[in-house]
């Protein structure tokens, strides 16, 4: 990083020295332990444990495998080195996530659709795709399908797309987003597990997700058949039962962009009539006048994968009882088809790159003196590639008692790709952690900016938002998208690197671009949001009738 250097004109040191003399110049403050411990950060560590995280050794991380296994030991023996205390299970830095693998069986696995008593076979992987079943081996069902829009029922926007159409005994055809509301009630009401929960409430017995030109955008159906090569996992509870796991649905099913086209051939409307009206935030519900058969063959079986959990004790003997937790994860997508004949999916940027910034942060907060009031808890989480797993376990399961998480700080995907001129806060409006966020944003002479891209439902698409749903204020802060240099656009930048790295082998520690000294900033603009929650006497709480908080809060988010 470049340091410039200021040129005092003559008449400026008068003034100065005159200013000295009188006695009414003011020194400036002096730096404090949050300012001291910050100036560690350094962006050559950062880049060391990137480095080691993303190397082709450890296979790219993925759920419960070796490479995923030595990443964990490697963060273990650094909090260790560090001194943070273990706070995981008997006394360790881990905690065991049990978990069930499941893949469909393509061969057995089918889909026909009948109309007009005419019965059309579609091909797995070219027209459709399905979703394992964790406890079944072998489901079929055939039943009438109905089109539901979004498939949203949300009582405080007086939205409710099943109004009007009876889907009992049926399966449901619907679109992956949703209406447009604010930007984390959209993404919340685009939840898989909420629109699955809203199809067994109204009765209905399968689910069919049909493309749309967002959805294709956002992660393409070749993507997506791209990474059948990997199972699905459910996290399992103390009695053996898979976590987010709808018995009632007999069949998931995800539809490609021509299925699509052809699904709603002789429909009511066309699938333009359909992708028009969604992308005005309307939705149209009708009978399809089809029937769906579905059998899914499911292979299965169970495996561990630990998250790895640190303590830094607090100084404050009243407030040392709670928690800020600092999350990440460590896992990425591990060994895939080979793209440019490399099938190592490295995942430096994600998420090598927050679990090396929740590293440095420790570092940090360790040397600090006095130490932070409340304590802190360091979660690097498995299986946030395969559906938040370990952070929703973790929230359900937390090794210290659930009460005392006070907040929750999610890194993830730090886009060190650009100088850094202004921070997204996912979800910090819902909290009183915005306030936390403007203040440290102001103290580093940064901006806070809104969610540029609510079509991406980024709020619910990484582990803060396993926090959030067991009630705790959660956030999940990202370098943003403005620039001082005309000459740089961070959102072509971050559009182009979602195109040919994300959930990429390419996504490694040698493409281009990768600005550690950003790296750092944005580390200790983190660090220091953290502290100033764990310093501040009173806990943070839920905006006042807040959905989030409301919905999902004990405390009714009051």
């Amino acid at each position: 990083m470049l340091t410039l250097k200021r040129v005092w004109p003559a008449g400026a040191c008068v003034a100065v020295t005159f200013l000295l003399l009188s006695g009414s110049y003011a020194a400036p403050t002096p730096p404090d332990a949050a300012d001291q411990a910050m100036s560690t950060i350094r962006p050559e560590a950062i880049r060391a444990d990137m480095r080691f995280l993303s190397d082709d050794l450890l296979e790219g991380r993925g759920t419960a495998t070796r490479g995923h296994e030595i990443a964990a030991k490697f963060m273990a023996a650094q909090f260790e080195g560090l001194g943070l205390q273990p706070a995981g299970d008997a006394g360790t830095y881990f905690q065991e996530v049990p978990l069930r693998s499941f893949k469909p069986d393509e061969a057995k696995s089918t889909f026909t659709l009948t109309r007009a008593g005419k019965e059309e076979t579609l091909a797995f992987r070219t027209d459709f795709i399905v979703g394992g079943d964790p406890l079944r081996p072998d489901v079929s069902i055939e039943a009438p399908v109905i089109f539901v829009g979004f498939g949203v029922t949300a009582p405080e926007q007086r939205y409710d797309d099943y109004k009007q159409i009876d889907a009992k005994g049926k399966i449901v055809a619907l679109l992956a987003g949703a209406p447009k509301f604010e930007s984390s009630l959209k993404a919340h009401y685009s939840s898989s597990e909420i629109k699955q929960a809203n199809a067994v409430a109204h009765g209905a017995v399968g689910v069919i997700v049909i493309d749309d030109p967002v959805f294709e955008q956002m992660y393409s159906f070749p993507k997506r058949v791209r990474d059948l090569i990997t199972p699905e996992y459910r996290w399992l509870d103390k009695q053996g039962n898979p976590n987010d796991y709808f018995p009632q649905i007999k069949c998931a099913v995800l539809l490609s962009m021509e299925a699509t086209r052809n699904f709603f051939a002789g429909s009511p409307h066309t699938a333009e009539e359909i992708f028009a009206a969604a992308k005005d935030g309307k939705a149209l519900v009708f009978d399809m006048a089809i029937t769906a058969k579905v059998r899914t063959v499911s292979q299965s079986a169970d495996a561990d994968s630990p998250n790895v959990v640190a303590k830094l004790e607090g100084s404050d003997s009243n407030l040392k009882g709670e928690y800020l937790v600092y999350s990440a994860h460590l896992d990425h997508v591990g060994i895939g088809e080979p793209v440019n004949s490399d099938k190592i999916y490295n995942g430096a940027l994600d998420n090598a790159s927050g679990s090396a910034t929740l590293l440095e942060m420790a570092r940090a907060f360790r040397q600090m003196n006095p130490r932070p009031r409340r304590s802190i808890l360091f979660v690097l989480v498995t299986g946030e590639e395969a559906g938040l797993l370990g952070s929703d376990y973790f929230a359900h399961y937390p090794t210290v008692p659930k009460s005392s998480m006070v907040a929750n700080i999610n890194v993830d995907e730090v886009l060190m790709l650009w100088p850094m001129q202004d921070v997204i806060a996912f979800g910090a409006e819902h909290s009183s952690l915005d306030a936390a966020i403007k203040k440290a944003a102001a103290r580093m002479n940064v901006v806070e900016s809104p969610d540029p891209m609510p079509d991406e439902v980024v709020f619910i698409r990484s582990d803060q938002y396993s926090f959030v749903k067991q009630g705790i204020p959660s956030t999940m802060p990202s370098p943003g998208f403005k620039s001082s240099d005309p000459k740089i656009d961070p959102a072509a930048i971050f559009g182009n690197w979602e195109e040919i790295r994300y959930h990429m082998p390419q996504d490694d520690m040698d493409q281009p671009g990768l600005d550690f000294d950003a790296a750092a900033k944005f580390a200790r603009f983190v660090f220091l949001c953290g502290y100033l929650v764990a310093q501040d006497t009173p806990r943070p709480t839920w905006n006042k009738g807040d959905f989030f908080g409301y919905h999902y809060a004990k405390a009714g988010g009051k």
